[in-house]
């Protein structure tokens, strides 16, 4: 891999350009995190509306019909559903596991087989989430595991 800088001052804007002989999924995997770098979703915290780059969070989970985005050492409510924020952010690197989780796939630490097909997702910051069997088998997809 050859990494090419050019400085310009007379640049309005940055510009990043991949080439390459065929798109692979690192190529693809490289791509998502430049576009997340650039992306910020509003989380509600108290009384205060905080801007969040979507690379911070680690999981989004719907309770009550409520969703809540979680970061390594924070929680945040969001005004959207959860299927909203699973359109926004699907070309992020997240991913629906259950009915009520949504995760960031760079997030996972490990992977666990579990009872009745299902998947224990441990994420970076120790918590621990169950893919269900409905997920499970386009996850392994996703994430290249058999």
């Amino acid at each position: 891999m050859k990494i090419e800088i050019l400085v310009d001052e007379t640049a309005a804007d940055l510009k990043i350009t991949v080439t390459c002989r065929q798109l692979t999924p690192d190529i693809e995997k490289l791509l998502a995190t430049l576009r997340m770098m650039d992306h910020q979703i509003t989380g509600k915290k108290k009384d205060e509306i905080h801007l969040l780059d979507v690379a911070q969070l680690l999981y989004i989970e719907s309770v009550d019909r409520k969703c809540f985005l979680y970061t390594a050492d924070d929680v945040y409510e969001s005004e959207l559903r959860l299927y909203e924020l699973e359109e926004r952010l699907e070309e992020y690197g997240f991913f629906r596991v259950s009915k009520s989780f949504l995760i960031h796939l760079s997030g996972i630490q490990s992977l666990k087989a579990d009872i009745d097909r299902r998947i224990r997702i441990t994420m970076s910051n120790g918590e621990q989430i169950i893919a269900s069997r409905q997920y499970a088998d386009e996850l392994k997809k996703r994430l290249g595991v058999r």
